[in-house]
């Protein structure tokens, strides 16, 4: 059974930071995106950054553009997020997906995706 796994989450002042990591228990195909995503009570999930292994291109949503950052250790087979000042708008919980293939345009929507994680709660105070 394939399993996304994700830690980091945790409770942080704002303009903090904190690092997601996501960790897969089998290998995909480089083509297949891997993303992020977040979700906040009474929202609808969003994408917030997304990586293509074959290019090593990343695309990110405008809210977090330049605060946030989506790397990867392919030998660890994990992907990383790297969250640096953050906001209290930040606060929701985040998901890893994986194994995301469609057009590069869709890199951040949640139908991208067949593999996803449990999630991770990120909350960020004032």
């Amino acid at each position: 059974q394939v399993r996304l796994v994700e830690s980091g989450g945790g409770s942080v002042q704002a303009g903090g930071s904190l690092m997601l990591s996501c960790t897969a228990n089998t290998y995909f195909d480089e083509s297949a995106y891997w993303a992020w995503f977040r979700q906040a009570p009474g929202k609808e999930r969003e994408g917030v950054a997304g990586l293509w292994p074959n290019t090593g291109r990343t695309y990110y949503a405008d809210s977090v553009q330049g605060r946030f950052t989506i790397s990867q250790d392919k030998a660890k087979n994990t992907v990383y997020l790297q969250m640096d000042r953050l906001k209290p708008d930040d606060t929701a919980r985040y998901y890893c997906a994986a194994e995301g293939f469609a057009a590069v345009s869709n890199i951040l929507r949640t139908s991208t995706y067949k593999r996803w994680g449990r999630g991770t709660q990120v909350t960020v105070t004032s």
